[in-house]
């Protein structure tokens, strides 16, 4: 699949994946910041999420061989990939099916393990918008505010609304175009496919130099996990970002910078 993706600077290229729900211009600003320190950064779109096509087949080894695609496509030598959370799956998975391709990785708090369901009050709250009903995205918060009450999660969401051309069988005229508003993301096929999200990455082993980066207020990485990452990487790095969640990039957008800086370009 031909993924939509963003652009910044130039030199190593270096790859970045967003999470579940999110999309490429969720990370503009870091891609900026890490374009000017000489990397040609490209942020992708995955499958079924912001500007990329939607498809009813969604899970890891597809996202790994749509990652593949593009380094291919782009020619891309010796990237670095850094993906958050699905997308820092996405990472590991491309590691076990595609070893030796990329140069360093950068795992965002997200474990190899498998994770429980836990996004169903969003899912709830994303299918109670009837975008036939509703015009704006005050009223599409009024109805996810009976599932969410956590205001950032609300918002992060509510960006991927967009407005998009219908064509209005309705009216004095058939064919009036008017404007209706629809989910970026493909709520259809991520609902129907949401299993595949959780899934364990199978064992690998693989000597890419590889930096594991979680928040200090998250639980999405646990000491157990750094325990299977280890027996998994033979050249491995750890940085825990002090007052951070598991949103670690957008939280702590400098410290997250200045950590991965530092780690790409050691003094």
């Amino acid at each position: 699949m031909k993924l939509a993706f963003r652009e910044f600077g130039s030199g190593q290229p270096l790859i970045i994946l967003h999470g579940l729900f999110g999309q490429s211009d969720n990370w503009n600003t870091l891609a900026k910041n890490f374009g000017e320190k000489g990397f040609r950064v490209f942020t992708l779109d995955q499958r079924n999420h912001g500007l990329s096509p939607h498809s009813d087949e969604w899970n890891y080894e597809v996202m790994a061989a749509d990652l593949k695609e593009f380094i291919d496509d782009h020619q891309l030598q010796n990237p670095i990939l850094l993906g958050h959370s699905m997308g820092g799956k996405t990472v590991l998975f491309f590691e076990l099916n595609y070893s030796g391709v990329a140069q360093t990785l950068i795992i965002v708090d997200i474990a190899a393990r498998a994770y429980e369901p836990h996004h169903n009050d969003v899912l709830k709250a994303l299918h109670a918008v009837d975008f036939n009903t509703i015009t704006t995205r005050k009223e599409a918060e009024a109805l996810m505010n009976t599932y969410l009450t956590d205001f950032g999660t609300k918002q992060f969401l509510l960006k991927n609304i967009y407005w998009k051309d219908d064509i209005s069988l309705s009216g004095v005229e058939v064919g009036i175009k008017e404007k209706q508003m629809a989910w970026r993301f493909n709520l259809e096929a991520i609902t129907k496919n949401y299993d595949n999200i959780g899934i364990a990455v199978p064992n690998f082993t693989s000597a890419t130099e590889t930096l594991i980066i979680n928040g200090e207020k998250s639980n999405y990485i646990k000491e157990h996990d750094k325990l299977d990452f280890e027996k998994r990487f033979t050249n491995l790095h750890f940085s825990t970002i002090l007052n951070a969640g598991h949103w670690v990039h957008a939280e702590k957008p400098k410290e997250f910078y200045e950590v991965v800086i530092n780690f790409l370009l050691p003094h």
